[in-house]
């Protein structure tokens, strides 16, 4: 699960930068156009590596895909979590221990917001995956 975060947060990382400073370095945020093509960019790629693991799941008979959908694509969220840590250390100037406390704060509730989002995004997209393949076999 954890590789399986990688590439959606891949996806995201670079744009995730530019959001970051504009929170927490005052900077204005001129590019929302773009952000709803990362957006977009992520949802397919939460879905897709989602899908891939759940076929790969259900080809070695392990019929209890559905927490793992859910953590494989929501592990990218613990990426987000880590490039705030590095972000933090490289990019902040922060010594007070109360504005510490209060970013680790805000960035592990958007770290758990993404964890629900992408994790949801892959659940969904797992389901109608296996609904799909399932319907089509025909019982008679």
């Amino acid at each position: 699960c954890a590789v399986a975060g990688m590439l959606p947060f891949g996806a995201v990382f670079t744009e995730l930068f530019f959001i970051m400073s504009s929170l927490w370095q005052h900077q204005f945020y001129y590019l929302f156009g773009f952000l709803a093509l990362v957006l977009a960019i992520l949802m397919v790629t939460c879905a897709e590596i989602s899908i891939a693991l759940t076929y790969f799941q259900l080809t070695a008979e392990n019929y209890h895909w559905w927490w793992r959908s859910f953590f494989s694509s929501g592990c990218s969220a613990l990426y987000v979590f880590l490039y705030s840590v590095m972000y933090f250390n490289s990019r902040l100037q922060i010594n007070k221990l109360v504005s510490t406390m209060l970013y680790y704060g805000y960035m592990s509730i958007v770290s758990l917001m993404f964890f629900l989002l992408t994790g949801s995004i892959g659940t969904i997209a797992s389901f109608s995956f296996v609904k799909i393949i399932y319907g089509s076999i025909k019982v008679d």
